[in-house]
């Protein structure tokens, strides 16, 4: 079974205060932060104040969604101006995965979230990442 680190900083971003708050309840630890934000355009910037070890995106984030964000973050690795950032992407349905996959996030969610389903789900993310830098 794969575990969360002792240290960890997740960046969330959702307009909606109730998955903030999902957010924040799923990741409660001594060693771990959870920062928030309300509008797609500050992730790049606390992104790169902050190097956030893992970012979840809501699909539906005011004026810059989801999606643009993941693609923003991708763009901003690709240049070099970012270290990359493991994302996942939390969907409104079903039916938006194919979004997801374009937008290349690491995992996807359909809302509602329950907090061991997210828990288990950032691990993985986690523990893929560190197997790519350390292999």
């Amino acid at each position: 079974m794969t575990t969360l680190p002792d240290d960890l900083a997740i960046l969330v971003a959702s307009d909606a205060q109730w998955i903030r708050d999902q957010v924040r309840l799923a990741f409660v630890g001594p060693r771990h932060r959870v920062l928030e934000v309300s509008r797609g355009q500050e992730v790049r910037d606390i992104v790169a104040e902050e190097a956030p070890d893992l970012v979840i995106l809501d699909l539906q984030i005011g004026n810059m969604g989801g999606i643009a964000v993941a693609l923003d973050l991708h763009l901003e690795a690709a240049a070099w101006r970012l270290d990359p950032v493991p994302m996942i992407l939390l969907l409104d349905r079903e039916a938006d995965r194919f979004l997801a996959e374009r937008a290349q996030a690491n995992a996807e969610l359909v809302k509602p979230i329950d907090a061991s389903t997210l828990r288990r789900t950032a691990a993985e993310v986690l523990a893929k990442g560190q197997e790519r830098k350390s292999g």
